[in-house]
């Protein structure tokens, strides 16, 4: 298998999508904008921490289980898993939007026949027509 851009017979390159500048410029501005933004909610959630424990002083006062307060709690739980969601909700957003602005396939029959050189099931069906 040779790794130069000429198409040879071992390996052909017709069914690969080329992605232009103005597409890729529109997908990084996209990006860009969902990484600000997650950030700036990252941000937020991290800054409300110590204002609650300046501003609410039930916040560290009371207590909810175990003896311990809900400034506790959320430090030692809540946040590890708020931030966790938002992890998984930035990178799930991101490979979608990147893969539906750059032309990959997205999985399913076609991209699998395709790849195992087998017959689509629609050009079956047009056949028997």
């Amino acid at each position: 298998m040779r790794y130069d851009d000429v198409p040879s017979a071992e390996s052909p390159v017709q069914d690969e999508v080329r992605d232009t500048p103005a597409e890729a410029d529109a997908a990084f501005r996209t990006l860009r904008r969902i990484a600000i933004t997650y950030f700036t909610v990252f941000l937020v959630i991290v800054a409300a921490f110590p204002v609650l424990t300046m501003t609410l002083p039930w916040w560290t006062e009371s207590r909810v289980t175990g003896n311990l307060s809900p400034g506790f709690l959320f430090a030692g739980v809540g946040l590890y898993l708020v931030l966790a969601v938002l992890g998984i909700a930035a990178a799930t957003l991101s490979s979608s939007v990147e893969s539906r602005m750059l032309g990959h396939q997205s999985p399913g029959p076609q991209s699998f026949s395709a790849e195992f050189d087998l017959p689509e099931s629609g050009a079956a069906d047009e056949a028997d027509r």
